[in-house]
This record gives structure tokens, sequence and C-alpha cells, in this order.
């Protein structure tokens, strides 16, 4: 015997994809209990398209015969610096949407090349639909914005590099 899905159960569903896309998440798991013999269990994930690239492949340097020594091209430059280990890297406190201006049209709380305060905001992370205005930790000048206005952002993921 097959059970016929219950209209409100389809709704539900329904509601948790939307949520799924307004909120920019990849994954909801919902577990509901309506008795002791009757539940559902939902899980909505949305694949997103990852762009890898390859690692550079070290290549031997060409070597001169006949000289009695080889030559050889100088080591190849250190990798890429990694923001977050930068002293001057805000980090981000909270999981959250990240805004760079209070409201759309309005001018950006920072821009590269700005002088900031300590205790200015130098942008908001919505989280849980509450607007949690982020502080620069120190004075300094911002020198880079590593994130991108209504962009996802991570616990600790860097923000914004103040020096």
């Amino acid at each position: 015997m097959t059970k016929k899905p219950n209209e409100n159960d389809v709704v539900f569903i329904q509601e948790l994809a939307e949520l799924l896309s307004a909120q920019d998440l990849t994954e909801i798991e919902v577990n509901r209990h309506y008795g002791e013999a009757d539940s559902l269990n939902v899980r909505i994930s949305k694949t997103q398209n990852v762009v890898q690239m390859a690692a550079p492949v070290a290549v031997a340097p060409p070597v001169m015969a006949g000289l009695g020594a080889a030559i050889t091209a100088p080591p190849a430059q250190a990798a890429v610096e990694d923001p977050a280990s930068h002293p001057g890297a805000v980090a981000s406190p909270m999981v959250g949407t990240v805004y760079l201006q209070a409201e759309p049209g309005t001018p950006a709380f920072i821009t590269v090349g700005k002088k900031v305060s300590e205790g200015d905001t130098i942008l908001i992370i919505e989280a849980m639909k509450t607007m949690n205005q982020i502080p620069a930790p120190h004075a300094g000048t911002v020198t880079r914005i590593l994130v991108e206005d209504s962009a996802a952002v991570e616990f600790g993921s860097p923000l914004v590099i103040i020096e």
C-alpha cells in the first residue's frame, strides 16, 4: 500500500526549496515527526558549479650541456599569499550574507584606499534576518576588499585587509 503525500507536506517542501534559493544555501535537511509511525524526512541540496584549475606543473629547467656545470632557471616564486594569514585581515565573526553598504543605492561603507578608525562600521553581515554591523578592529587604510556585495561568507573567512 502506497501512502499518498499530504498536501501540507508538498507545500512545506516547496517552501524549503524557496528558502534554499533565497538564502543562497546549498543544503537543507528536515525531519518532521507527526506520530509514532508517521514522519517526513526531507533533504534538499543544490549543486554548485565549481571551477577547478590544475596546479602548475613543475618542469625541469633546461640544462646546457658541455659547460661542465648545469645552468638552471631561478627557483619559482613562493605560492600566492593567503589573505587570511595577513596581519591586517579582518575575519568574519559569523556565517551570513555580507553587504558593503547600508541600503542598495547608498555609498559603500569602505573603499580601497579609505582610512578607517577603530570601531567604524566597515560592512554588515546579515545572519538569521538580523543585520550585524562589523566594526574595524583597528585604525588604518583599507588595502583590499576580499568579498563581493551580497556574497555568502563563512565564519573566519577574510573580509577585508586594513593596514
